[in-house]
């Protein structure tokens, strides 16, 4: 292959259901639509935001009949050894877990989007919560199991030739786990899916996502049980129930809703809420797209995507008193719809897929010299 038209493949940890990193890998596929996709399993009905892709290549363990990839992480750096990789002159990885770890021959540019450093490796808080969900007899073969895993990260890590991070959070999270610079190009959204209304808007607060303990939907429901504000929550997870039943008459806890319904309930709030303390995040963007402010907790990617006092405020603790007071101040402040959604286009697919082809362009020019 020439110099001016590399060969390439893309190459992440696993295609088992779809969310930001998947989102990453769709935005790769668009602007190198014949590039294979390398991967150690994949579920394709559970990929069908990816359309029908035809140039997948997996390893072994997707031929195991019912396997989840929650079991094979001990099996996974193996795998991803074993890929060969020879005919490609650029390897492109969409890394949260074990894809930086592909071996690659010195004539090959290894580019990693880091999604996030391998985190139950390295997050004691991370690897603390995913074990308990495990019976106590296997703890300590897991624990064990994981110390081999974060020395193999440390060594895979040292492979790649250039990092890009997601944030500057996790920027500082690859400088601080595997010692390597990196630049921040933030994550896709499809801003054209998201639009803001001509109609008056609703007096209520609205938040989305998987209802999972991390992402702190409980502190919204105590928050606003307190301030007997209207609060919907869209989604669906292990903390439903425990939602419901924690919710007041003031708070909706909705279950899942369509792309449609999702689309009118950012359109329409009165502010969107974002608790958790997330490496990028995306749907404050899609909020912002369609014109709303955003409350969000003042750590992680946040920080990058929000303007202070223009496409919303922070909040500095996760405590029902910290987010009143930010809700309490949200409230006196006039935002500009036109000048949230301007600010998220600068974060649109379009804008993302051209900041990566620059990247890789400029990136193979020095690899070459």
């Amino acid at each position: 292959m020439s110099k001016t038209h590399p060969n390439i493949a893309i190459v992440t940890d696993w295609m088992t259901n779809y969310g930001g990193a998947e989102s990453v890998i769709s935005a790769f596929h668009e602007l190198f639509p014949d590039a294979p996709i390398y991967t150690t399993l994949y579920k394709p009905e559970k990929m069908r935001e990816l359309g029908n892709l035809k140039n997948i290549r997996t390893t072994y363990l997707n031929k195991i009949p019912g396997v989840k990839h929650q079991w094979m992480l001990g099996f996974m750096p193996t795998a991803i050894e074993m890929m060969d990789l020879d005919e490609f002159d650029i390897v492109l990885s969409s890394c949260h877990s074990v894809s930086k770890g592909v071996i690659t021959k010195p004539s090959t540019l290894h580019i990693s989007y880091c999604h996030t450093p391998m985190r139950y490796a390295w997050e004691n808080w991370d690897f603390e919560s995913r074990l308990q969900k495990f019976p106590k007899i296997l703890h300590g073969t897991i624990r064990r199991q994981m110390k081999k895993i974060k020395r193999w990260d440390a060594a895979a890590a040292q492979r790649v030739d250039q990092y890009i991070a997601n944030s500057s959070y996790i920027a500082s999270k690859i400088k601080e786990h595997y010692h390597r610079k990196s630049e921040v190009i933030y994550p896709p959204v499809r801003t054209e899916n998201f639009k803001p209304t001509k109609r008056p808007r609703a007096n209520y607060y609205f938040s989305a996502g998987r209802l999972i303990p991390y992402k702190k939907f409980d502190l919204l429901v105590k928050t606003f049980n307190e301030l007997n504000l209207p609060l919907k929550i869209a989604g669906t997870g292990p903390e439903l129930e425990k939602l419901k039943s924690l919710a007041k008459h003031n708070v909706e806890i909705m279950g899942y809703v369509d792309d449609e319904t999702l689309q009118e309930l950012y359109a329409n709030c009165k502010g969107f809420l974002f608790p958790q303390m997330e490496d990028a995040g995306i749907v404050p963007l899609e909020a912002m797209a369609s014109g709303r402010p955003v409350i969000a907790y003042n750590k992680g990617g946040s920080l990058d995507t929000m303007i202070d006092k223009k496409t919303g405020i922070f909040f500095e603790e996760q405590t029902v008193e910290s987010l009143s007071k930010a809700i309490q101040k949200f409230e006196t402040i006039n935002f500009d719809a036109n000048f949230i959604r301007k600010h998220a286009e600068k974060y649109d697919i379009e804008a993302f897929k051209e900041k990566i082809k620059d990247y890789i362009k400029k990136s193979w020019k020095t690899f070459n010299a």
